[in-house]
């Protein structure tokens, strides 16, 4: 393949306006998305789970897979995967050691599984293909209802334990000193985190669901440690990448996911080059403590 049809194959604008429409609904999932990833990601950097995140994405994708072979509900079944997953390491991995120990054995488990199920699907190979690196037209009106309604209550929930949460994560020690529930709020946050991933799986596929819950966050932790700018940073930076991704994505015959995943690994490379340089510069970093008594550097 020449370097002209390569590039045709990637940025292909033809009819371009004609097909803005077949991916609406893409667009509105994308952007509630990418409000929700960038807001459970905070916390994914806050309290070091990158790897559960991978590890939650494995069980939703054997469950989406196990909805794909039964013929019911994908985004069901991607939920369903999820919340066992979360649950299980919420519950059982308390501790980092502990919680690595069981994501490990998680995730070969997991896709495991889901290879399983694909393998006795005898339905269309896009279908297969698109749970893992994603589709953006496979979003059609139930799913974006059911991917809606659960992403509202992520958000109401996330934003009732947002405080809470911030200090338990900041410093469990003295939160749970001060009576916070701090096993329960962990256990809380990972079933919230399991519904993100579930819903991210839809859009990004299975194995690259870190661009959107991780990538952002730890892309607004480079630039700032405010605990106001630091979430508005990491929203703004998914939704970027989702919209991006979704956009570029129409034009061609490549997957959502190497779209997505190259504008957020941009801007964390842009963000981290603003951050190098500033610390180069010898920026005085003032620590003050938050209103929830986590410290935060100006």
């Amino acid at each position: 393949m020449t370097a002209a049809e390569m590039w045709h194959q990637m940025f292909n604008f033809q009819d371009y306006g004609a097909l803005l429409g077949l991916v609406r609904n893409s667009l509105i999932v994308g952007g509630v998305l990418g409000l929700v990833g960038g807001l459970t990601g905070v916390f994914v950097v806050l309290r070091d789970l990158p790897f559960a995140v991978h590890g939650i994405s494995e069980l939703s994708f054997a469950g989406a897979s196990a909805a794909l072979l039964l013929g019911v509900n994908v985004v069901a079944g991607s939920i369903a995967g999820s919340l066992i997953a979360a649950l299980v390491i919420g519950v059982l991995g308390a501790r980092a050691r502990d919680r690595n120990s069981v994501i490990g054995i998680l995730m070969p488990f997991g896709l495991g599984l889901g290879v399983l199920f694909l393998a006795l699907y005898k339905g269309r190979s896009a279908n297969k293909f698109g749970l893992l690196t994603g589709q953006i037209v496979a979003v059609d009106n139930p799913q974006t209802g059911w991917m809606l309604a659960v992403s509202a209550l992520v958000l109401v929930v996330l934003a009732a334990i947002w405080r809470p949460l911030t200090f338990a994560s900041a410093d469990p020690q003295v939160a749970e000193a001060r009576g916070l529930p701090v096993r329960g709020l962990s256990v809380a946050f990972m079933l919230l985190l399991g519904l993100t991933i579930a819903l991210s799986v839809q859009v990004v596929g299975a194995l690259l669901v870190l661009s959107l819950v991780v990538t952002p966050a730890a892309a607004a932790s480079r630039v700032t440690a405010s605990p106001v700018l630091r979430p508005l940073l990491s929203v703004l930076f998914a939704i970027v990448a989702m919209e991006g991704g979704i956009l570029l994505a129409l034009g061609s015959s490549i997957p959502i996911s190497p779209y997505v995943t190259t504008i957020s690994f941009l801007v964390y490379v842009v963000c981290r080059l603003i951050g190098t340089r500033r610390t180069r510069h010898g920026r005085t970093i003032r620590t003050v403590t938050g209103l929830a008594g986590e410290s935060v550097r100006l």
